[in-house]
């Protein structure tokens, strides 16, 4: 299939030499081209450049053409932590916290993911694809291209490998490119309470050699937290997810400052997430790292939890991604878009700074830099069309609506259902 999208008010994130990452003040610079046409053939993207420098389109034949007058056209975004596998909702434990409850107090009453594990276990492959596929088309919608999804529902051996196969599964069926995470290491179930040198043991020995030899992960997490995994438990089970094929990530410093950015820096994380509590030593360390540190502004939002410090770590030299840990106990919503506007509004990110967050960096986050997170030729043609807007900084600015008005994944033109 060949498209060509002609007279773009802006086409957003172009790269002739396109980069891994953005890092520190170079996160407020992003290339676009005004009065645009960008030219898609098959499932890459073939060619871009202004309307009065026309090059080598017009003699293709079947050639799909879209008007953007007066919109933009951007890359999609790059979700690189969600568990958007999960059977039913936690609406309860919202009303728990407004009551007063702290996240810890729910965990301890078996909220949580605690409550999500025993839904997942009562629920079947078929069910769970089911669910998944509809939180899959709404993201794809908001302007989602590639998603990271993760287990930890699970808790068991056999649940955590039904999540990892049903993720396995979901990337056939979704027109999104998708990445698994096994997330054994989410906490313990109960029956580990007071063992949980043997739920290590079970992890490493019994789920990571089934994991390696169906290939069913990319990537190895652990919830490094008080009450949950110390730093050096995080180190042990990152350690042998590496001698299985899995790349380390870290879901570090969300509810206190407790190692888990040092952790995933020793053993070489592709990216530690959340950083609520992140400070002076973390930022350090990451300095000198191939670690990309991500916040999750939906979650830190939803759980009244203080600020990530993005600004911070952006003005001390780091990249910085942002994802959405769309899930349902602490962010039930995918919306890039939102989320964007958070990190403007709240972090004083400015919408430059934002974008790169949500798109180069974040592939990054994923091993996508060569494919996905900017417009480049031979990258994938994942992007969309936003509706009439004065520029780009108006997708943070009005926060909550839906500025969206076409998506193309790999150079599909995608309809709403």
């Amino acid at each position: 299939m060949k498209i060509l999208i002609k007279n773009i008010k802006q086409l957003v994130q172009t790269e002739d030499d396109p980069k891994i990452k953005v890092v520190g003040k170079d996160m407020k610079n992003i290339s676009c081209i005004a009065d645009a046409w960008l030219a898609i053939e098959d499932d890459k993207i073939a060619g871009y450049g202004k309307m009065n420098d026309w090059e080598g389109i017009t003699d293709w034949s079947d050639l799909t053409v879209i008007d953007a007058s007066d919109k933009m056209v951007m890359p999609c975004y790059c979700d690189s932590h969600t568990h958007i596998v999960y059977s039913g909702n936690r609406e309860g434990e919202f009303v728990d916290r407004i009551n007063g409850l702290t996240y810890e107090q729910i965990f301890e009453r078996g909220g949580g993911i605690l409550n999500s594990a025993k839904k997942l276990n009562d629920a079947s492959e078929d069910e769970l694809i089911e669910s998944a596929l509809k939180r899959l088309n709404e993201i794809m919608l908001q302007g989602t291209g590639a998603v990271e999804i993760k287990s930890g529902y699970g808790l068991s051996v056999e649940a955590e490998l039904k999540m990892l196969r049903v993720i396995k599964k979901l990337k056939t069926l979704s027109p999104l490119t998708i990445k698994a995470t096994f997330l054994g290491a989410h906490a313990l179930p109960n029956e580990y309470k007071n063992k949980k040198s043997e739920y290590i043991k079970l992890l490493i020995t019994e789920i990571m050699p089934i994991i390696a030899k169906e290939q069913l992960a990319d990537y190895c997490d652990v919830f490094c937290e008080q009450n949950y995994f110390t730093k050096e438990e995080t180190i042990e089970i990152l350690t042998a997810a590496k001698n299985h094929g899995m790349t380390p990530k870290v879901h570090a410093e969300q509810l206190s400052n407790y190692g888990g950015v040092l952790a995933g820096v020793e053993v070489g994380a592709i990216s530690v997430d959340h950083l609520e509590f992140v400070g002076a030593k973390e930022i350090e360390a990451l300095l000198n790292s191939i670690t990309m540190p991500t916040i999750l502004p939906g979650a830190a939002f939803f759980l009244s939890l203080p600020n990530p410090p993005a600004r911070q770590m952006i003005d001390a030299g780091l990249p910085l991604a942002i994802a959405s840990d769309y899930n349902p106990g602490s962010s039930p919503s995918g919306n890039m878009n939102f989320m964007i506007s958070l990190c403007c509004i709240q972090y004083k990110m400015t919408p430059e700074e934002a974008i790169n967050a949500a798109t180069i960096n974040s592939a990054y986050a994923m091993d996508l830099s060569k494919t996905h997170g900017s417009i480049a030729i031979g990258k994938y043609a994942n992007v969309f069309i936003t509706k009439e807007i004065p520029s780009y900084a108006f997708i943070p600015y009005s926060f909550g609506s839906n500025l969206i008005d076409q998506v193309i994944i790999n150079g599909i033109i995608i309809e709403s259902k």
